[in-house]
């Protein structure tokens, strides 16, 4: 039998919204790729004290409900899985849906800052897509 949809509600309307801080372990990271079942390799900010790339579950309380793509963002507990040996470095504890309300907090790492997708006016200049190739008089006078 599925679970109720009262659970599923809940467990996005934890999602939406960043919460005010964050604790020491948990770190932002972005998706990389999945790595299988409930696995993803994720990326940490290059100013984070751990290591580059994680090997991090998806809890069963997101399973089935909240999806992740490539390039997404999530929370990592880098303390969940501290005493136990094996190959899994965090857990996600939260994932990153509202990326422009996450943004705005001051615990967003510098590195995952949006970069604007338009093209700057110094790089206009040598750019010639969309333009027509110079016509023969043009040559002529150059």
């Amino acid at each position: 039998m599925p679970r109720p949809k009262r659970h599923l509600l809940a467990t996005a309307q934890e999602t939406l919204f960043p919460p005010a801080s964050l604790p020491e372990n948990h770190l932002i990271a972005k998706v990389r790729k999945a790595e299988g079942k409930n696995l993803y390799a994720v990326e940490l900010p290059s100013s984070s004290p751990t290591e580059k790339t994680l090997l991090v579950e998806l809890p069963s309380r997101f399973r089935s409900q909240i999806w992740l793509k490539r390039g997404g963002y999530v929370v990592v507990d880098t303390g969940a899985f501290a005493g136990r040996e094996n190959k899994l470095d965090g857990e996600i504890v939260n994932v990153v849906r509202d990326e422009r309300e996450w943004r705005k907090r001051e615990y967003w790492p510098a590195e995952f800052v949006k970069k604007s997708s338009y093209l700057d006016e110094s790089d206009e200049e040598g750019s010639r897509v969309g333009q027509l190739p110079p016509s023969d008089d043009d040559e002529v006078e150059g």
